[in-house]
């Protein structure tokens, strides 16, 4: 059985063989995920948030201990999590473009509480 990966916002889907990482996954479908490693689980910038009900396979030692129970609000790092079947994964705006949203929602309050 193929895995099938979803990621948001883009709501872009790719059909993965189980045992792929996300980030593999995430760069066969040209979905840009920051990191410093390579994927090797030491710089922490790939983590991503999966929805509930994905199905991944268990979260490995090494992971998990990297997470330090960040694991219980779905948060998963990327190069480490692993396709079992489908999945849709959030992924995180840089952070230009987070702050840029910031901004941007900002000013749409003031400009609400103007009127």
């Amino acid at each position: 059985m193929d895995g099938e990966v979803t990621f948001w916002p883009s709501g872009r889907t790719i059909k993965v063989k189980p045992g792929t990482t996300l980030l593999d996954a995430a760069r066969r479908a040209n979905i840009p995920i920051r990191t410093r490693c390579g994927g090797k689980a030491a710089c922490f910038m790939c983590k991503v948030t999966v929805r509930p009900g994905s199905e991944l396979q268990p979260i490995a030692d090494n992971e998990r201990r990297k997470l330090s129970g960040l694991e219980g609000d779905n948060i998963r790092l990327s190069c480490q999590a692993k396709v079992a079947g489908k999945v849709n994964v959030e992924i995180p705006l840089d952070p230009l473009r987070s702050a840029v949203a910031r901004q941007l929602a900002r000013q749409a309050e003031e400009t609400d509480e103007l009127w």
